[in-house]
């Protein structure tokens, strides 16, 4: 009996692990429409191997208030799995003080929503990644990056810290990046088109990113867990 319980075991190979992402438009897949506009979610299941399915759920205009009270939390929380991961990035919608339905303030309701989803990602079995939100393009006239997002990505090291959860510091991360490239030529990672039929003015996004710039951040994050001491740094493609 234990003989043939092995070869269950045996012949059904390792266990997948799932990679849930959760956060806003900046992580989330596009539609074909809005094409090159691309988040770095949607791509970031190139970076892992046959052993990692990547499950995308951030959605456009979330904040980590939002995506709790619509119900979404819910969906990814029923599918956890032990040892499975949960990449949460959660700041650019949070900051919209004048919208009541995204609003968080960063030392307690934003923290307090990261905390839940730590918590009961835990509860799971699973793995909790905090991130902080990738930086905006946007210069001054020295030419250095200038940060937008105030308190909020110390919130995410301060909780972080505070639970002991893996931390991909993105704003930093990001802005390393972007600053380097300059004013000019780091709008080729954002969303800079020219007049076409769906966007006859063209567009001059800084905050939402080209399949060249999610590209090149879905791989910043990847070389950061490939540096973590967690069961899914192996499945990191070199």
């Amino acid at each position: 009996m234990l003989l043939i319980l092995g070869l269950i075991i045996s012949c059904s190979g390792p266990k997948t692990i799932t990679v849930y992402t959760i956060g806003d438009s900046t992580m989330a897949n596009k539609k074909a429409e809005v094409y090159p506009e691309t988040g770095w979610g949607q791509v970031f299941q190139n970076y892992f191997d046959s052993g990692v399915k990547v499950a995308n759920h951030a959605v456009n205009g979330r904040s980590s208030k939002s995506f709790l009270t619509e119900g979404r939390w819910k969906v990814v929380l029923d599918s956890l799995r032990r040892g499975d991961f949960v990449f949460i990035q959660f700041g650019h919608n949070d900051e919209k003080f004048d919208k009541p339905l995204l609003y968080t303030e960063p030392q307690t309701t934003f923290q307090q929503n990261l905390e839940k989803y730590v918590v009961e990602t835990r509860k799971k079995g699973a793995t909790p990644i905090l991130m902080t939100p990738i930086v905006r393009r946007k210069f001054d006239v020295a030419g250095k990056l200038i940060d937008t997002h105030g308190k909020y990505p110390d919130a995410v090291r301060e909780l972080a810290s505070r639970l002991k959860v893996k931390l991909v510091d993105m704003q930093n991360l990001t802005f390393n990046f972007v600053e380097p490239m300059g004013d000019e030529p780091s709008k080729k990672i954002y969303l800079w088109t020219p007049s076409d039929q769906n966007f006859p003015e063209g567009r001059k996004d800084d905050t939402h990113l080209s399949v060249e710039g999610a590209t090149a951040f879905a791989g910043i994050v990847a070389r950061e867990v490939a540096k973590m001491k967690v069961s899914l740094a192996k499945h990191v493609k070199d």
